[in-house]
């Protein structure tokens, strides 16, 4: 015969059997994110880069780049922290330009500035800021829908749409929607 101590015992046992059945049957199931595909991400990535531009052997631009990440598809790299030297044909830098952010086309070699961008003419000091730049591979040329703010020695023009040489000397604003001589130019009448 049984006492009652043996039942408390056979009941404490099955009590954590249970208890230990319960446990096992809530797995802790990872989630999985199937919204990553292999597409999106990048075939290779780089820090602290550095691309040189060349044409026909001739130096063009060197890029510097915080954090650089390659696509597949399509062609492309982004790149975070850009600053880019533009050189003339002598081999001399004549611009710099600066962004948060930037894309290179891998097809068209265009490249984009994005955000906070501020592009500088070495020899006249003329400034340009915007949001968005492109520079077309094509003609060489640096151009822009968005807002645009020139400041010079002479003047100060803001206005929608732009288009210039990548050294920024001759450049057209295509809507302006202020302007004014700086006080340099003033001093000089």
């Amino acid at each position: 015969m049984k006492s009652f101590s043996d039942y408390i015992a056979l009941l404490f046992i099955l009590l954590i059997a249970i208890f230990v059945m319960s446990c096992a049957s809530d797995e802790i199931k990872p989630e999985v994110d199937l919204t990553l595909e292999e597409a999106n991400l990048p075939v290779q990535e780089s820090w602290n880069s550095k691309v040189i531009f060349t044409e026909e052997g001739k130096l063009q631009g060197i890029l510097y780049s915080d954090h650089m990440r390659e696509f597949k598809d399509p062609k492309e790299k982004w790149l975070d922290g850009v600053r880019i030297i533009f050189y003339n044909k002598e081999g001399e830098p004549t611009s710099h330009l600066t962004a948060k952010k930037g894309k290179i086309d891998e097809v068209t070699q265009d490249m984009y500035a994005i955000d906070s961008v501020v592009a500088t003419n070495d020899s006249s000091h003329v400034k340009l800021e915007t949001d968005e730049l492109m520079w077309r591979k094509k003609d060489e040329k640096i151009v822009t829908d968005k807002f645009v703010r020139i400041t010079s020695d002479e003047e100060i023009i803001e206005g929608y749409g732009f288009e210039s040489d990548q050294q920024i000397k001759n450049y057209v604003i295509r809507n302006v929607t202020y302007q004014t001589i700086t006080q340099k130019k003033k001093n000089v009448k």
